[in-house]
């Protein structure tokens, strides 16, 4: 398994980000290329190369990305209007980074899927 990533370098600081919130086990910050005005990415701070590889052992780390996820959306204001959770699974989905993260969108009408 790769040892970094452009997120992991993230989670360590070596690349600036707008970090929206981080703790010992995870970390939110602004998508670089945004799909809609408010696009944020939470990630686990341990490399999980995609979600093929999550254990049992994940699974709290699993729901804290998922609550914090909500947490984040209630503070954007997107909450109540609605989001739209992704997580891109191996290249041919459009994962670009091989490091599991959950795409968060919202703060307009997304186009239906």
């Amino acid at each position: 398994m790769k040892k970094n990533n452009v997120f992991k370098d993230i989670v360590e600081k070596k690349i600036p980000s707008e970090i929206l919130y981080q703790d010992k086990k995870i970390t939110v910050f602004s998508d670089i290329s945004p799909k809609a005005p408010v696009h944020f990415l939470v990630i686990p701070n341990k490399i999980i190369p995609s979600l093929n590889y999550i254990k049992k052992r994940d699974k709290n780390l699993i729901f804290h990305m998922l609550r914090t996820a909500i947490a984040i959306a209630k503070k954007k204001k997107i909450y109540r209007t609605g989001y739209r959770l992704i997580i891109n699974c191996n290249k041919n989905s459009g994962q670009e980074v091989p490091h599991l993260h959950i795409h968060i969108l919202g703060g307009k009408k997304l186009p239906s899927i």
